[in-house]
Parts: C-alpha cells; sequence; structure tokens
C-alpha cells in the first residue's frame, strides 16, 4: 500500500446498518483508473464482494458521491453501490445478518487498475445497534422473541412480524424511538395450524411494557407476516397500525385458528404453476391460488372490520406473489365499505424482499418454506431507492397513528 493514497469512510467508519458513508479516495495520480472493491461475510460465512472502476479527477481524487462508476458491479453515480451489488460467487444466495450485537463488517479497498495490487484500505463497522437500547430475549406464549428498548422513553410499541426470526428491522427501528418485539410467525415450518392467540399474547406483551407509550400498537410485517398482520387488525383488540409490505390478502398456506376453532381457511399453491428460470431459480408468483374464486373466499382476511390504519406496500416486479394484484383487492373491498383507513405505496421495479436500506440486494435465493430457490424479483437500483423511501415512511407512518390514549377496545371476537 502506498503511503501517500488514502482511502476514508465520512463522517465516520463507524456507523449505523441503515446510514449511508461517504467514500474518497485521496493521492492517486491525476486522471489514473483504479478498482474499488467491497468485501463481507454473512453470518453463514458466505463472503460477498463487488467491484467498481473509477477514474481519478485532475487532483488525483475520487469521490463516490459525485463520481460515476464506468464498469464493474454497477455503473453511474450510485455513493452506496458497493453495498448494494454485494454478491456471493455462487448463485442464490442471500446475505444473513440478524446478530444484532455483533456489526456488519465492510472492508473497502481500492486496487491498480483490474488484478493489479492494493492502494489503500478501510474497513466500515455498521451496527444494528444505537448506544443504549437494550436487547432482552423474551419468551411470550409459544414463542421466543426478542425485545428492543430504546433510553429513557416512553415509546409507541412496534411487533416486528418476520415470517422467521430476525432481529436486523426490530433492533434498527428500536434506533429510531419505537419499543420493538421481534416475533416470528414460524418456529417449526411443519406446522399444522398457526393459532393468532399467540400473537395476540405478544400484543398484550408490549402493551404491558413500562415504557410503551401508545395505546395500542403497530404491526411491521411482509410475506406471510403481513396476513398474519392483517388477521391481527381484523379480529384481536389493541392494534393501532400496520404496515403491510408485499403480502396477500387472504391467510396462506396453513389453516388459522383464533379461541380454539378456524376462523381462516388455508390458501394454496398450485405447483405445477411454477415457472422456471435459466438461473435455476423458480418463479412462483402465479402458484397461489386466486382468493377471489369462490372455493378460496374463506381464507380472505375481514379486514374491512379492523379499525386499523394500515399502509399497504407493494412492490410491482415481485416474483414471489402478486402483492400489487392483492393490494388493489384490498383498497377496492375497503372502499366498498366507505373505509378510507388506508395509504398506499407503490415501487414500480422493486422486488420482494424490501428490507431497511443499504443491504446487499438479493434478487433470488433459497425458500424458508418450499426449500427451493425462487426469483424474488427487483431492478437493483430501483430496488435500492425503494428501499430508502420505505423505511422513512414506515417511521412517519407509525410515529402519526401510535397515539396515546389509554382507551382500550374490547374482543372482536
Amino acid at each position: 500500500m502506498s503511503a501517500q493514497i488514502s482511502l476514508t469512510l465520512l463522517p465516520s467508519a463507524r456507523c449505523l446498518f441503515d446510514e449511508p458513508v461517504q467514500v474518497k479516495v485521496a493521492g492517486l495520480r491525476s486522471k489514473q483508473l483504479v478498482t474499488l472493491r467491497a468485501r463481507s461475510t454473512d453470518e453463514k460465512g458466505v463472503v460477498f464482494n463487488s467491484s467498481a472502476s473509477y477514474r481519478a479527477d485532475g487532483r488525483g481524487d475520487i469521490d463516490l458521491n459525485r463520481d460515476a462508476s464506468l464498469s464493474g458491479s454497477y455503473v453511474g453515480v450510485e455513493p452506496m453501490g458497493l453495498l448494494r451489488s454485494l454478491k456471493a460467487d455462487t448463485s442464490h444466495k442471500y446475505f444473513y445478518k440478524s446478530k444484532t450485537l455483533e456489526p456488519f463488517m465492510v472492508n473497502f479497498s481500492v486496487h491498480e487498475e483490474e488484478e493489479g495490487g492494493m492502494l489503500a484500505e478501510a474497513t466500515n463497522e455498521r451496527r444494528l445497534m444505537g448506544d443504549g437500547v437494550m436487547r432482552v430475549p423474551v419468551e411470550v406464549g409459544n414463542s421466543q422473541g426478542v425485545l428492543f428498548t430504546p433510553p429513557e422513553g416512553p415509546f409507541p410499541a412496534v411487533l416486528d412480524l418476520g415470517t422467521f426470526m430476525s432481529e436486523k428491522r426490530a433492533s434498527l427501528l428500536a434506533n429510531k424511538g419505537f419499543i420493538v418485539l421481534a416475533f416470528p410467525v414460524f418456529n417449526d415450518p411443519k406446522l399444522e395450524r398457526i393459532n393468532l392467540d399467540d400473537f395476540e399474547e405478544a400484543v398484550k406483551f408490549l402493551q404491558n411494557q413500562p415504557k410503551v407509550s401508545s395505546k395500542g400498537v403497530g404491526i411491521i410485517s411482509r410475506s406471510k407476516g403481513a396476513d398474519i398482520a392483517l388477521s391481527l387488525a381484523a379480529f384481536v383488540p389493541g392494534v393501532e397500525a400496520v404496515v403491510w409490505i408485499n403480502g396477500c390478502s387472504a391467510n396462506v398456506g396453513i389453516p388459522l385458528y383464533y379461541k380454539d376453532r378456524q376462523i381462516l381457511s388455508p390458501l394454496m399453491f398450485d405447483f405445477t404453476k411454477v415457472i422456471p428460470s435459466e438461473s435455476g431459480a423458480n418463479i412462483i408468483k402465479h402458484a397461489v391460488e386466486n382468493p377471489l374464486a369462490e372455493e378460496n373466499k374463506g381464507s380472505i382476511v375481514p379486514i374491512e372490520r379492523a379499525g386499523s390504519h394500515f399502509l399497504f406496500v407493494a412492490s410491482e416486479d415481485d416474483l414471489n406473489w402478486d402483492s400489487k394484484g392483492y393490494l388493489d383487492d384490498m383498497v377496492a373491498r375497503l372502499k366498498r365499505h366507505q373505509k378510507k383507513n388506508f395509504e398506499i405505496v407503490m415501487y414500480p421495479a422493486a422486488g420482494h424482499l424490501l428490507e431497511p436500506p443499504y443491504g446487499p440486494h438479493c434478487p433470488s435465493a433459497l425458500h424458508g418454506m418450499l426449500r427451493f430457490p425462487v426469483m424474488w424479483g427487483g431492478e437493483p437500483q430501483a430496488h435500492a431507492a425503494a428501499e430508502l423511501h420505505l423505511w422513512k415512511k414506515i417511521q412517519d407512518f407509525l410515529r402519526t397513528h401510535l397515539s396515546c390514549n389509554p382507551a382500550q377496545s374490547k374482543s372482536k371476537l
């Protein structure tokens, strides 16, 4: 490495996961062509890499906030492009990062053109938990979750429903001033039924936290978690606001029970409608049965009976299922019932896996339930822009609708 050449991360090499950094290189020759690289290893030991070619200005400087990549993992001006485009050497790999006590470590380096030697490097420590946030594993009903509590307070309460257990989104939301319980839909993928009572226990658990300011609880959810969130809003008291991201309007896959009786039948898959792709991943978007067909109407979640506020978010390039179609169905149904308790956000070129910003884009990966690779969709740059926009929208929506009125409603069933 050259002592005169530096790679700097601003404002600091240490930041939160959902914060941008400015990557700058100084000390190069005027107009020198170099390759910038990023490298990180996920919690399963899979190595992800990205690279982009840049030409220094007349002073020998490169600024990723200003300068365009000429070739590589992306082209054009994209300040966080090296993070967004991190990719494993093998196909269909999702970057696993859920251990909130360990930061997301990314090594940035600048190299002589092509396979030349390294000129400078710096490591970005991207933390999931802010200073003072408490992480406490908890047992709620028949499941285990993790509670994140910011310092001081009081704060609004949010239930983060993941299809499987993940702490990333919950911890990042807690950094913004919410008490968040990360809670999985599935502890056992072989479940024969889902009990809504377990999630009602999670709602009550949050309401009883001493630092909670809101009368009701917010829910953030995606995919299978999203139809559980709708069901909570429809059947369980205390749900004030729901963020539904790329979910279904019906109860998918497994019968839903509440108070020991089935309340929603399962909307099933027709695997003859799975479309294989050249990459080896499958498009399952059209394999879900039509919830509006007469024989499937018992699976539709009756959100028209909910008093909650809804934020419906759909990606139009979601290849997992027809999120936009389900959103349109729900909006039409609410309008027929003279309901105005919803907002919609649609992202034309985003895919299924909308997550907090600045993580690696995942176009395809092993499906957690179906156990074969599936296409998630999304044009990478547009998907990253959608994640950035949505992250702020979610926070604004939850703050607006999680009020501090102590009144409680009675059971809806």
